[in-house]
């Protein structure tokens, strides 16, 4: 039963990489770009899951790292010259050295008070990048120039401004992203952290050690986070102060629990429907976030674990 449960879960995620994949050659313009864009917030509502969702930790600062790999990227592109590669490892850097000591010292509080200790350092990092506005353009934002739209890899030439490459990028790292997720969750780990997320002085006395745990768990949704502002910055080409507010924190908490929080592909269905649901309310209306508010508190009443969560709760319970 266990096996054939793996057999299903396995073969789900590859079909959504696959429809993913074989989306691109039917997308008219418009949703080819969409799309691609969509992928790389649902790599940031993925690495945002694995806290909130799997860990029971609600972060309201998860746009510090998004921000720190899209500047970690951007501004070694932009004002060192460095390529693709080199300035998206050192926006990935950026994310989890970031993580790693916000980590260390939020986790030393929980409930509302580590809520605010993650958005008090959100807000500094926010802070930050309109302060420096000589390296960063605050608001107005860097745009990337030509010469960091292309590099060379195992001697051929690619080019970002290429909407094929740019798609195939975001699934790539889309498809990386699943598979870490699913091997956290399924394996030993995952099945701590979501003892932590039950009842974590209970998981303390049988022996483990939950700091350490919770602290891994935080660099990895850190580091997953700032993958998707690197490859934001480098694929879109643009890196802007607003990245690194509270919203962008508060979107990727309503992606997770729009598609079902402690759920693998839960973020991503939650990313594209409210992405989709904000672009076709907002061309009749410019009243479109009372539309999605009202579309959100009807999900709440009918669907109150998100959709992929009310779904694996009533129907396919074997879903991770």
């Amino acid at each position: 039963m266990r096996q054939h449960s793996a057999f299903k879960v396995v073969g789900l995620h590859l079909a959504v990489i696959v429809l993913f994949f074989l989306a691109q050659f039917v997308l008219p313009e418009y949703h080819h770009l969409a799309v691609t864009r969509v992928m790389i917030l649902a790599i940031f509502a993925l690495g945002y899951n694995l806290l909130f969702g799997y860990t029971g930790l609600l972060s309201l600062g998860h746009a510090l790292f998004f921000a720190a790999g899209l500047y970690g990227a951007g501004l070694t592109a932009f004002h060192l010259g460095w390529s693709v590669p080199a300035a998206f490892a050192a926006g990935v850097g950026a994310g989890f050295f970031a993580s790693l000591v916000i980590g260390v010292v939020a986790l030393r509080t929980s409930g509302v008070a580590f809520m605010i200790v993650t958005m008090m350092f959100s807000q500094v990092a926010y802070l930050a990048s309109l302060y420096f506005t000589t390296y960063t353009r605050g608001e107005e934002g860097l745009v990337m120039p030509e010469a960091a739209r292309h590099f060379d890899l195992f001697g051929v030439t690619f080019s970002l401004t290429d909407p094929s490459l740019r798609y195939n990028i975001a699934l790539l790292l889309l498809a990386v992203t699943l598979i870490v997720i699913l091997i956290v969750v399924r394996g030993p780990m995952g099945r701590v952290l979501i003892a932590i997320r039950e009842n974590e002085p209970r998981t303390l006395m049988l022996g483990y050690n939950t700091f350490l745990i919770k602290l891994k768990a935080f660099v990895i949704s850190g580091t997953i986070s700032s993958v998707a502002g690197a490859a934001y910055a480098l694929l879109f080409a643009y890196v802007g102060s607003s990245f690194a507010s509270i919203q962008y924190s508060i979107e990727a908490l309503l992606f997770t629990l729009l598609g079902g929080a402690g759920t693998v592909l839960g973020p991503i269905l939650g990313t594209f429907a409210m992405f989709y649901l904000i672009d076709i309310v907002s061309g009749f209306t410019v009243a479109y976030l009372l539309v999605t508010g009202i579309a959100l508190i009807a999900l709440v009443l009918f669907f109150p674990k998100g959709i992929l969560g009310t779904i694996r709760e009533r129907w396919m319970t074997w879903l991770p």
